[in-house]
């Protein structure tokens, strides 16, 4: 089986989560937050796929892949998670352990593998997901922003321009 298929795959399943998560939410902050992370999904599908053209089809046959181990159940399509998700403002933490076990799963993937050409390229994987990883705590922090303020003594006395 194709390795870019597979996390191409579960990118597609992911996002498809998170709009399912923004679309049944009345919380404007979660709905902001699930439906950033369908495009974060979106455009990290779309990384994958300029990957998978950029190498050579044979190169990201994995032998030891199963069809199974593609379909990505994600904890968030769990529906009593999904029901408390959508009321949740912190439901973001869930989103984390969902995108560090994506990392693991290329990281072991990549140990498990005897070839050396979809080894490199299942830690390939694997650091695209972390990058991934990095956005996802980014949009956090962006939605949280409004929430953060500075209100310390020591800036008081600064002038409003």
């Amino acid at each position: 089986m194709n390795i870019f298929d597979c996390a191409i795959k579960m990118e597609e399943e992911s996002r498809i989560s998170y709009e399912k998560l923004a679309a049944s939410t009345a919380v404007p902050e979660v709905k902001n937050l699930f439906t950033l992370l369908a495009e974060s999904e979106q455009e990290h599908h779309d990384a994958l796929v300029r990957m998978k053209r950029s190498l050579d089809p044979q190169k990201a046959q994995f032998k030891d892949l199963q069809e199974a181990a593609c379909l990505f159940k994600p904890l968030l399509a769990k529906r009593d998670l999904m029901a408390e998700l959508v009321r949740q403002p912190d439901a973001y933490l869930h989103v984390v352990k969902e995108e560090e076990e994506g990392v693991r799963f290329y990281e072991d993937l990549a140990a498990q593998s005897k070839d050396e050409e979809a080894r490199k390229i299942l830690l390939m994987i694997a650091d695209e997901e972390r990058k991934h990883l990095g956005i996802v705590k980014n949009i956090y922090s962006f939605v949280e922003s409004p929430k953060n303020f500075l209100a310390w003594g020591e800036f008081s006395n600064l002038k409003e321009y």
